[in-house]
């Protein structure tokens, strides 16, 4: 049997792409300790997020939230840009 993986319910990323309609691709940074080594490497992973009223810019710092599925590999929704 699989191991369920939890998802969190929200977090935080910066817009690397806004050229689809209603929808945003963000980069979402981790750090984590490498398994073996110990060292500390920073992982980014992109994901696509819904913005219903197509506010968010290229360099913009966002809040996503996990939802139900809007397409095929949308499944986040922007819920806050946080002000500089």
């Amino acid at each position: 049997m699989s191991e369920a993986r939890s998802v969190p319910q929200s977090i935080f990323g910066k817009v690397v792409s806004n050229k689809m309609q209603k929808t945003v691709v963000v980069e979402v940074v981790r750090v984590e300790q490498h398994a073996f080594y110990g060292k500390v490497v920073r992982r980014k992973s992109k994901l696509k997020a819904h913005d219903e009223g197509n506010r968010c810019q290229i360099g913009d710092k966002v809040k996503v939230v996990y939802s139900k599925p809007i397409s095929k590999d949308k499944h986040w929704r922007v819920s806050d840009i946080i002000p500089k």
